[in-house]
């Protein structure tokens, strides 16, 4: 009998060591699964705030605004799947309640634009466009409407629900459906131009809006402040956070709660709910397009910042798109968005995992073996022995091999397990600490230092359960060689910064172009002396170099005074461009400390996101002594609504202690504001 046994019982142990583990609640549905698969995708920020030039349209605008010369639905999907996007989403309305459909609900719509002679139909176009491009088609709809005249009463749900209908079954599947949080303020609202304010929690019955859209689309992910299936990351900067559950207390929130974003935007370990985070971000300041941006779009370094603190810390990536008065994506933000595609496929284009010896501390047994790491299928993953939930994996390349990214993907199929981890690295037969982080999530990208060693070790050091884990990575990706940014303080120390960690930097004050190899930058340097810094980055190891950064440096302003009662006046001389001052009598008069010879002024409009008081046509005065004024210069800034960039203003050489800079006119009519002030003297 004892033979039997044995044949018996080994079979049964092994059975019973391979059972999935359990789940940790809460986990995803099936639509949240398919919807995290996606990570990247896009929004398209178009409609009559586009013709109305603001962010946010008072609802008071007529339908033959709305007048794209040359729209291209085709391009936007065409950019979106170039960069790399699964899908894209649109601003079906927005809070000025004008529709991109021929709604048969109002006539605040496309039907009576003069686009498509009123025959258009943009979610239409829209959809096709994304369908032939292989794109997931998204549609945003925003419940404020500051056009309607029913706003705030029980008729205004009603027609929220007649038109969530017409978008529902119109328009085929949709995977996701995006409700804003912005809710009721001023507006026109059928004419009656005042204030109208909702209770955000109960107004709009969410309860059976939500019923509404899981009937009609049953694979869309419905998005808001508090989910219900997706939840948002808090800020509009695309930033997820070094800590960042899937979970939520999801019956705690709703959307448009004031404090959402310090309490509730990185989830919580004990969540009730599956919502995971999505990061949305505009590749401009702006979510709609204005002309005064053009040079405000992102550059490379930031656009892959976003990418590593968003997916590269469990949350999906909504880049937006500001179309423009055409219709189009603007050639700027295509070139954009492309290079930060083409960066991202080569920061992954190799995993030096893949052919790695790979082990555990321990596996629950066949079918979880640590091998499942690195087969490229999500779907198998590696899980420590029932029950233990402090575990190792080390990965042997075989050589010492150089990286500087290490790719975690946790199987959050049943449910967000590891709360803390770290990294070490093998050095000559000693264990040596890398990084650390706490949650991992769907997927976490650690970026470490220029690390070469032959062997690397994850500890999962705190869980909810079992850590599993679906995919490992390890890449060495290239330096990001791009023009270094020159700054200088009040006080005159100049500081360069390279675009990555580890680059050379070099540079000249002289005037000739800087050379690899020759005066290099190690430190920030004072420099008093009107001068012109040029630097350039090298990459020691491909022998790239950036092309070069140039900046013009004239007087330093650390003895100079905004003469203003005013403390906030400082700003428009601190040397940060992000910061203004507005002044209240249109002027700003600025004492230099000392007698200098002059010969112009730079002044560079207000940077902030809302711009206000451009100068559009200015006077210029000088004096020795702040009594007697000496006219310098007077003229018009041509086109500083559409550029505002710094802005130049010449006249013959003066002996000068004052200059002060007058608005005869500004753009919008408000208080003059005052970017940044600066002097020329040759």
């Amino acid at each position: 009998m004892r033979p039997f046994f044995l044949l018996f019982f080994l079979p049964v142990l092994a059975f019973a060591q391979t059972t999935p583990p359990d789940p940790v609640y809460p986990i995803p549905e099936a639509r949240q699964i398919a919807w995290q698969e996606l990570q990247y995708y896009g929004f398209v920020h178009f409609n009559m705030n586009t013709f109305s030039d603001r962010e946010w349209g008072f609802g008071d605008e007529k339908p033959s605004q709305f007048a794209p010369s040359a729209l291209d639905a085709r391009q936007w999907a065409r950019v979106a799947k170039e960069a790399g996007m699964k899908g894209l989403i649109i601003t079906a309305k927005h809070h000025d309640g004008f529709v991109l459909w021929p709604s048969a609900y109002t006539e605040h719509s496309v039907k009576n634009s003069p686009w498509r002679n009123g025959k258009g139909d943009l979610i239409r176009e829209f959809v096709d466009a994304c369908r032939e491009y292989g794109l997931k088609a998204g549609i945003y709809y925003s419940p404020w409407d500051r056009n309607h005249p029913d706003y705030g009463t029980p008729e205004y749900i009603t027609y929220m629900r007649n038109q969530l209908t017409e978008l529902m079954t119109n328009y085929g599947e949709l995977f996701e459906v995006w409700f804003d949080g912005a809710n009721g303020g001023s507006g026109w609202y059928g004419g009656a131009n005042e204030e109208r304010v909702v209770d955000k929690l109960t107004y709009y019955d969410w309860p059976s809006m939500h019923a509404l859209v899981r009937e009609l689309q049953p694979g869309a992910m419905l998005f808001s402040d508090a989910g219900p299936d997706v939840r948002w990351v808090g800020n509009e900067h695309g930033f997820a956070y070094p800590t960042t559950w899937s979970n939520l207390m999801r019956d705690s929130v709703y959307a448009g709660m004031p404090e959402y974003s310090d309490k509730w935007a990185m989830g919580q370990e004990n969540g009730s709910h599956w919502v995971p985070a999505e990061a949305d971000v505009s590749i401009r300041p702006g979510w709609y397009y204005h002309a005064y941006e053009d040079h405000k779009v992102k550059t490379l370094p930031e656009l892959l910042e976003i990418y590593y603190q968003s997916i590269g810390q469990n949350s999906s990536l909504l880049i937006n798109f500001p179309i423009d008065t055409r219709g189009l994506i603007p050639d700027s933000d295509v070139q954009a968005i492309l290079e930060l595609a083409a960066k991202v496929k080569e920061d992954f284009a190799v995993n030096l995992a893949t052919g790695a010896k790979v082990t555990s501390s321990s596996n629950r047994g066949a079918g979880y073996a640590a091998s499942q790491l690195l087969d490229a299928n999500y779907s198998s993953y590696w899980s420590s022995a029932a029950g233990e939930r402090i575990a190792s994996v080390e990965l042997d390349f075989g050589k010492p091999r150089s990286f500087n990214r290490i790719l975690i993907q946790e199987y959050v199929n049943l449910g967000q397990r590891v709360s803390a981890f770290s990294v070490e690295k093998e050095v000559e037969g000693k264990w040596l600490p890398l990084t650390q982080g706490t949650t991992i999530g769907y997927t976490r990208i650690l970026r470490v230092p220029d690390t070469q060693s032959q062997k690397i070790r994850i500890n999962f050091l705190e869980a909810k359960g079992e850590p599993l884990i679906a995919e490992l990575g390890v890449y060495a990706a290239p330096a990001l060689v791009f023009p270094p940014k020159i700054t200088r303080s009040t006080a005159g120390l100049v500081s360069i910064t390279a675009s990555d960690p580890g680059l050379e930097i070099y540079y000249t004050v002289d005037g000739s172009l800087p050379l690899a190899g020759k005066n290099r930058y190690d430190k920030s340097f004072v420099l008093e002396q009107p001068a012109t810094v040029q630097a350039i980055v090298v990459d020691a190891k491909s022998g790239k170099s950036s092309a070069t950064s140039r900046r013009e440096l004239d007087l330093v302003k650390g003895n100079w005074k905004v003469l203003s009662s005013d403390p906030k006046a400082q700003a428009a001389i601190d040397e940060l461009p992000n910061t203004y001052w507005t002044s209240l009598s249109n002027a700003l008069e600025l004492d230099l400390g000392k007698k200098v010879s002059l010969q112009g002024l730079h002044y560079l409009p207000m940077q902030a996101r809302y711009p206000s008081g451009f100068i559009a046509d200015y006077v210029l005065e000088g004096s020795l002594d702040g009594s007697t004024w000496v006219l310098l210069a007077k003229g018009e800034f041509a086109n500083i609504q559409n550029n505002p960039i710094e802005q130049v203003i010449r006249f013959a050489p003066q002996e000068l202690r004052y200059v002060r800079l007058k608005a005869v006119r500004t753009v919008d009519g408000n208080a003059a504001t005052f970017g940044e002030l600066g002097t020329i003297t040759r």
